[in-house]
């Protein structure tokens, strides 16, 4: 397929940096996003390009989210902790005043696996998936789930097996009305491939129905939406690690109309994209974590984001 050409991404300079992931675009520009081997949460203004250290330790934080109220909420996991010091919950931060809540932490009197991404309805509602892709001796659940937070903090599972096999990247259709979910099992034969279900009255997904699917390359990661609800999806990998997957899907960020038809790719040369999101006073700047590099480029359409819905009234 041939696909539109898009400028190419252009690296941010950041130190030591090793597996980055869960970029998140602040209201006032910042980007906050995870390092996930270094176990900090770092911040990039973006005004002057100063990438500074929010948190650190931060729990093994991977998918960032600004719920619909500009509150930072972070997937705090349990991937590359020999130490356990993952905190295996998800929390909710109030930038003004620094006072964190734990949002869940456990199902039913069990800890999570490790919470890795989040999504937030323009309800408020929030779903977030808890896949185990480290220490599985370390599991107490004895499956990999889709959770919803109430606005009232009621937490409900969502989707489990057999629906689904290891839940990742996780967002949320601009109406409020589609909940896309990654799918991405690192076994041989295991499931690579982008669901979309229906959300119902009353937030329950149904109707899964196969948008895409990846294999036999990586997959998918992390995803953004823009405002016509076309998907931005992290996926690839220049060099497979293992037999389970192959080189066929490329690193990049992949740009899928709400069907499914694929329009475009964005090239990333680092080894594997793995997430990716909006900002800029004009919701036109696309930010993507990849291996060691944060990239930005310019897109044509504007981005979706729950805490900016609202048209911006200068340009960026």
């Amino acid at each position: 397929m041939i696909v539109p050409p898009v400028e190419a991404p252009h690296p941010l300079p950041i130190a030591l940096a090793s597996l980055l992931e869960g970029p998140a675009a602040a209201e006032d520009g910042s980007i906050y996003f995870s390092d996930l081997i270094n176990n900090r949460i770092l911040r990039l203004d973006s005004a002057t390009g100063r990438v500074t250290t929010f948190r650190q330790p931060s729990g093994r934080a991977n998918g960032l989210l600004f719920d619909h109220r500009g509150r930072l909420l972070a997937c705090e996991g349990n991937e590359y902790s020999p130490d356990d010091d993952g905190h295996r919950r998800v929390t909710r931060t109030d930038l003004a005043t620094g006072e964190v809540q734990v949002v869940c932490d456990q199902w039913q009197g069990r800890r999570l696996n490790s919470p890795n991404d989040i999504a937030c309805a323009p309800s408020g509602h929030l779903f977030f998936t808890d896949p185990c892709y480290g220490d599985r001796s370390r599991m107490e659940l004895d499956h990999e789930s889709v959770y919803r937070i109430d606005p009232d903090g009621r937490v409900t599972l969502a989707i489990s097996q057999p629906d689904i096999q290891t839940p990742n990247g996780i967002h949320v259709s601009p109406d409020g009305r589609t909940l896309y979910v990654v799918d991405s099992c690192p076994l041989s034969g295991g499931n690579r491939c982008l669901w979309a279900f229906d959300l119902d009255a009353s937030l329950q997904p149904r109707r899964r129905r196969r948008l895409i699917d990846f294999a036999p390359g990586r997959g998918g990661d992390g995803m953004a939406v823009d405002v016509d609800g076309r998907l931005y999806v992290a996926a690839g990998i220049r060099q497979p690690r293992g037999t389970h997957e192959t080189a066929d899907v490329p690193a990049g960020v992949y740009v899928f109309a709400p069907s499914g038809e694929l329009l475009r790719r964005i090239p990333i040369l680092e080894d594997l994209a793995t997430n990716v999101t909006f900002g800029g006073r004009d919701l036109k700047t696309l930010y993507m974590t990849a291996g060691k590099s944060l990239l930005t480029t310019r897109v044509e359409r504007r981005g979706w984001a729950v805490h900016r819905r609202s048209e911006p009234t200068v340009n960026a």
